[in-house]
């Protein structure tokens, strides 16, 4: 068994340490609209539909989650084309 470190000592000895890519300012904009978006969909769903704050928080979370699997599969296939 190994430790982090020792495996990124041995990683970087063999060249397989790859530089960090930098984030695009649309995709830190896209992130925070999207944020922004879900906050405002568990709002409208608590304060206009009065649906109850335990389902507006879950309404609110499943779409966040599915919002996250999407930009996986997007991330994914962009990374597949390369």
């Amino acid at each position: 068994m190994t430790v982090d470190h020792e495996m990124i000592s041995e990683d970087a000895a063999n060249g397989d340490r790859v530089a960090p890519t930098e984030v695009s300012t649309a995709t830190v904009v896209g992130y925070a609209v999207a944020g922004i978006a879900v906050l405002g969909w568990f709002l409208f769903g608590w304060l206009v539909q009065r649906q109850g704050f335990i389902d507006s928080v879950g309404e609110a979370a499943g779409t966040g989650f599915a919002l996250l699997l999407i930009v996986s599969v997007i991330g994914t296939v962009r990374r597949s084309r390369r």
